[in-house]
């Protein structure tokens, strides 16, 4: 099993996924947007055993976590989100959902000085929130009312990431010394165009590379 950045090219096959598991789906576009405008943050999960090696065969993709920065956070501080994330059913009980968000997780800090990360989950979703709560460590911020399209509710959840600048200054310094997959419900996507802030740090975001256009309308993408 290989745990790699998403790439374009990867899209149709992470549609698949979401589809096949999750109510909410998303363009092409719309991953596309998360690829081009941080290529740091998402990640797939590759069953290479399913794989012949044979040239032009596609990625037999059997997971993925779609994660961007907040582009003007509310609260003036940068941080992170987790858009959706998903394993297949055959590929479940292996942890590669918690493997997909700590690689994400890290990333954040190390590319964007994140200090926190933000996701939303259903509230009827028990298995999800014993992912995020119990093995994650994510703590519940508020619950936001009738957040998905059927009018459910969504729990609001964040965790904080100093603790993994702490780590990665320790381990700077010692150098100079010498649990079970499930899906996460994903975002409704909102129909507001945002402006990027200039807050990120070392690397061209989406709209300097042709995504500026990207809307998204009735709840998706667009």
């Amino acid at each position: 099993m290989d745990i790699r950045a998403l790439q374009p090219s990867d899209i149709p096959h992470v549609q698949l996924a979401n589809i096949t598991n999750l109510p909410e789906n998303y363009f092409c576009k719309y991953y596309l947007y998360h690829a081009l405008s941080w290529p740091q943050l998402s990640y797939v999960a590759v069953d290479l055993s399913r794989s012949s090696g044979e040239p032009g065969e596609p990625p037999k993709i059997v997971g993925y976590v779609l994660a961007k920065m907040e582009e003007e956070p509310a609260d003036g501080v940068q941080h992170g989100h987790i858009t959706s994330l998903s394993v297949m059913r055959t590929h479940r009980r292996l942890g590669l959902a918690e493997k997909l968000m700590r690689q994400s997780q890290k990333a954040m800090v190390e590319a964007f000085g994140a200090k926190y990360v933000s996701l939303h989950v259903r509230v009827s979703n028990k298995a999800a929130l014993h992912l995020y709560r119990d093995t994650l460590q994510f703590k519940v911020n508020k619950v936001e009312g009738r957040y998905y399209a059927d009018g459910e509710n969504a729990y609001s959840m964040r965790k904080d990431l100093t603790f993994l600048e702490e780590a990665e200054s320790e381990s700077e310094h010692d150098v100079g010394e010498k649990a079970e997959d499930v899906d996460i419900d994903g975002d409704v996507p909102k129909g507001e165009k945002k402006k990027r802030k200039s807050g990120m740090k070392k690397f061209k975001l989406g709209r300097a590379l042709g995504v500026a256009d990207l809307q998204e309308v009735d709840g998706r993408a667009a």
